[in-house]
């Protein structure tokens, strides 16, 4: 065979000089070298909880179906409504199910696996059955430093659960998780989403016993807390029957910023065309 027709020498590399077969590193004399790498491993991030659901009865489906004809109309592509339907299935099982993730796949004419990879890029579709309240310590680095750590050791030992696990009573799902985007008021504690402002060991402590207990309970801004289950239900887009009294918006530790450049006169500068898209 002439080199012109893929001839190597030992090193690999063409005679012609138009390429490598190999990189000289890949076998001691420059030979093919191949790797049996066998089954993939399972990976952590993927939706195999001990019997969880595959399937749904008959008069659960016929309900989802319902929601989901709903959810989908409100988009101009059906797969646009990947999102809002992965948060009713949760509302359905709390968390992520083979079941789920079928009914969402034959909806939108998907496969299981595009669907699961869309629901394991976010922290929201859990992975695991979760409880009545799902309480998130924030340990990011400044919640950690104002106590969050402190927060996080107290409610595992109060509870008798370590992260992503559940009391005895389904009261409660405890976790650690990232940044809230709620530094100014650190250490922050989220229950179902909803934030819990500058906590301490004690505070968090009795907001889990109020929980616990089944107490109205209100975040710092915001209505009364619901189930997890049920808010899923409203992050799918329906709607918060619950009474909206005018607690939210922000705080004043958001708008101190704000407040002092109002009392100082200052003002940004106005925009010119380049940070309009216009001409210069």
């Amino acid at each position: 065979m002439s080199a012109a027709a893929g001839e190597f020498d030992r090193a690999g590399v063409n005679k012609t000089g138009r390429g490598r077969l190999m990189p000289p590193t890949a076998g001691t004399d420059g030979n093919r070298v191949f790797l049996q790498l066998g089954r993939q491993p399972e990976e952590p991030n993927q939706f195999n909880y001990p019997d969880a659901p595959t399937s749904y009865a008959p008069d659960v489906r016929a309900r989802l179906e319902a929601d989901a004809k709903e959810i989908i109309g409100r988009y101009p592509q059906p797969r646009s409504a990947i999102l809002p339907l992965l948060h009713l299935v949760q509302a359905q099982d709390t968390y992520i199910t083979p079941a789920g993730l079928a009914f969402v796949a034959e909806l939108l004419g998907l496969t299981s696996a595009d669907v699961s990879g869309v629901a394991s890029f976010y922290s929201m579709y859990r992975r695991d059955p979760t409880g009545k309240y799902l309480v998130g310590v924030c340990t990011n680095t400044l919640c950690a430093v104002m106590g969050g750590d402190a927060i996080y050791d107290e409610l595992k030992s109060h509870l008798g659960v370590g992260n992503d696990q559940t009391t005895e009573d389904g009261a409660i799902t405890l976790q650690h998780i990232e940044c809230n985007a709620a530094c100014d008021y650190a250490p922050v504690v989220m229950v179902n989403w909803e934030f819990f402002d500058n906590q301490t060991p004690e505070s968090a402590r009795e907001l889990v016993d109020k929980l616990r207990d089944d107490a109205e309970v209100r975040p710092t801004r915001g209505m009364p807390l619901c189930s997890f289950a049920a808010n899923e239900r409203i992050l799918a887009g329906f709607p918060d029957e619950r009474p909206d009294d005018g607690q939210g918006g922000a705080g004043a530790a958001t708008l101190a910023g704000l407040q002092v450049a109002r009392e100082h006169g200052m003002t940004a500068p106005e925009p010119d065309a380049n940070t309009r898209g216009g001409e210069k």
